[in-house]
């Protein structure tokens, strides 16, 4: 039979048939532990019971009308989100690439009422902000843009962690109206920045009249220990946005603004079909309620703690091992050479874990793990990459 799925996945061998918590099974009854979480998605595990009441009960009401109607569970979770993160409006959508376009049609828009007729945008190297055409425009990887030429304009590119060249950049790019970054770069690495970065990055915007956009898709909602990554730094953004572990797995995307970027966006200026539709908005709302009421934020910051101090010590006396960092439950073990094949390997061991930036092995766990499913994922994950680096690597890959 020909597969009628268009090719863009490099999908592993396997097809799971149902979860629960931070345990997946395939359709052979295997069971495997989630270090992945769909990708920072599923943060309070698979098949979480507030989750699913919450969809059950919506999708016998009502999944969707539209927009051009008020939506009750809209308003409830935008007044929620907003006092979270001390910002003053929303605008919902349906995943990250989403709100990362919103945000930057805010900030275009933003451009052209100061008179600028080509705004631009700093983004950073090593940056990941969607696949939709301006947001791979976006995006620091010269990977996920080839072959999807001419690129979106209106973007100028500095290092990641570098205030230097955005001072630099400050200095002959008059037209920079707004910086978009990741407060952790997840996609290229867990790479995570000096502790003054951020403050920094908000005192140069501050300087130069432009605005301060976290993309926080990857690092919100609890993943990093706090609420929002940005609030380890204590600074406010004028621009964030979420999706991911906002739904646990219900796509919804979110783009918030506060001060003058809350007031950019008027009817006919953007707009989604599905965006903040009844039956997405009350699972993000369960998801809200869920982690302020079982305190899974701080629960994050405390399984990172013991996931990194477990691989410290069962990975730090071992050569090949780089860099062992992480903030909450967004965790990197840099290795000395490609190791795209341990996801295999660990497939094969029952833990689905990730690689990225070819040498990082991405560990993104629910913030619903227990003290014992930490020891194993340490156990088993540790073995694996010890028996991996025992193997000569191939000339060359090392480095």
């Amino acid at each position: 039979m020909i597969d009628p799925l268009m090719a863009t996945y490099r999908r592993l061998p396997v097809t799971f048939t149902h979860g629960e918590g931070p345990w997946l099974w395939d359709d052979t009854g295997k069971r495997y532990l989630d270090a992945l979480s769909g990708i920072a998605v599923c943060g309070l595990g698979h098949a979480h019971p507030a989750v699913r009441d919450a969809l059950c009960e919506q999708a016998g009401r009502l999944v969707h009308t539209s927009n051009l109607y008020q939506i009750a569970a809209q308003t409830e979770l935008g007044a929620l989100l907003t006092t979270s993160a001390n910002m003053d409006r929303v605008f919902f959508c349906n995943s990250g690439a989403e709100a990362n376009e919103a945000a930057i049609k805010l900030a275009r828009l933003h451009g052209h009422q100061r008179g600028m007729v080509q705004p631009a945008i700093l983004v950073m190297e090593g940056s990941f902000h969607g696949r939709t055409l301006a947001t791979l425009s976006a995006t620091g990887n010269r990977k996920v843009q080839a072959g999807f030429e001419p690129l979106v304009q209106g973007f100028a590119r500095v290092p990641y962690d570098d205030l230097g060249a955005v001072e630099t950049a400050a200095s002959y790019r008059p037209d920079i109206v707004a910086v978009l970054v990741e407060p952790i770069q997840g996609e290229g690495g867990i790479r995570i920045p000096a502790p003054d970065y951020l403050p920094r990055l908000r005192e140069i915007c501050d300087r130069h009249g432009w605005l301060l956009m976290l993309d926080e898709v990857q690092t919100g909602m609890g993943r990093t220990g706090r609420l929002f990554a940005h609030q380890h730094t204590g600074i406010h953004p004028d621009v964030m946005t979420l999706a991911k572990g906002l739904g646990n797995g219900m796509p919804i995307g979110a783009c918030l603004a506060r001060g003058l970027a809350a007031e950019v966006l008027v009817p006919g200026s953007h707009g989604s079909t599905f965006g903040g539709n009844p039956l997405a908005c009350r699972a993000a709302l369960a998801v809200l309620e869920t982690l302020e009421r079982a305190h899974l934020v701080d629960q994050a910051a405390r399984l990172g703690d013991h996931l990194l101090a477990g691989f410290r010590q069962a990975l730090g006396p071992i050569p090949g091992v780089r860099d062992i960092r992480g903030l909450g439950l967004m965790i990197g073990i840099e290795l000395d050479r490609p190791c795209a094949e341990l996801v295999g390997r660990a497939l094969e061991a029952g833990l689905l874990i990730n690689v990225t930036a070819d040498r990082v092995i991405r560990l993104l766990p629910p913030l619903i793990l227990e003290p014992g499913q930490v020891e194993l994922l340490v156990d088993q994950l540790a073995r694996l990459i010890a028996a991996f680096l025992a193997t000569p690597a191939p000339k060359g890959a090392v480095g």
